[in-house]
């Protein structure tokens, strides 16, 4: 039987739907002043309101027209309650994980969508830790909104946010093996036993005709 990919690929081996498509990435570094936009005054107004704010931030990128701080893990909650409470970023839109194996040390990233109605402006904290001690702050004191977002990327990425109040898994059974959205998780091509039901390998979920 002919297995094609999503983009008509044959040949490939790939039965995820996309037909051994890789999909190149860049690395971006860290960005210098000007920042541009409304980013300087968010740095300034941080560097004004936090004294260690030099010490708290690792780097600043600004890519495809979107701020990102980088957070030390023992500084994030103290910038958090300065953003909500000093520079009224009142809601976190949510949080995200990534898993990046080939930064050794640093594999696990959480990321913090943040919006300030007050001053109609966006921004995003994103900290990093490792595999091997995959611990940081719950900033769900300071925007309750987080709660479940970190659940979900505890769930997914083994990050494990301290001081959260019922951090447990959200998708997933409680006893499940593994964090499903890591990048070493198995694809599939085994049974796996879900809630009674029998889930088949990716080879046999579809029809290649």
């Amino acid at each position: 039987m002919s297995e094609n990919g999503m983009f008509g690929a044959k040949g490939s081996g790939d039965t995820s739907g996309f037909g051994g498509l890789v999909n190149t990435s860049s690395n971006v570094g860290v960005t210098q002043r000007p920042f541009g936009s409304y980013f300087d005054q968010i740095a300034d107004d941080l560097e004004r309101a936090y004294p260690l704010f030099s010490d708290a931030i690792e780097k600043v990128v600004v890519d495809r027209g979107e701020l990102t701080l980088f957070i030390k893990r023992d500084r994030l909650f103290d910038v958090a309650k300065i953003l909500r409470d000093q520079l009224k970023f009142e809601m976190c839109i949510g949080v995200s994980g990534a898993h990046y194996p080939s930064e050794v040390g640093r594999e696990l990233h959480a990321v913090y969508s943040l919006l300030s109605i007050t001053r109609n402006q966006r921004i995003r904290l994103e900290v990093c830790v490792s595999e091997k001690d995959s611990h940081m702050p719950s900033l769900v004191e300071v925007w309750a909104g987080a709660n479940w977002h970190e659940r979900e990327t505890y769930d997914m990425f083994g990050i494990i946010f301290d001081n959260h109040p019922g951090l447990t898994r959200i998708l997933m059974p409680d006893d499940w093996p593994g964090f499903p959205q890591r990048k070493d998780y198995p694809l599939g091509g085994i049974d796996i036993e879900y809630k009674g039901a029998t889930v088949p390998a990716p080879s046999q979920r579809r029809s290649y005709q």
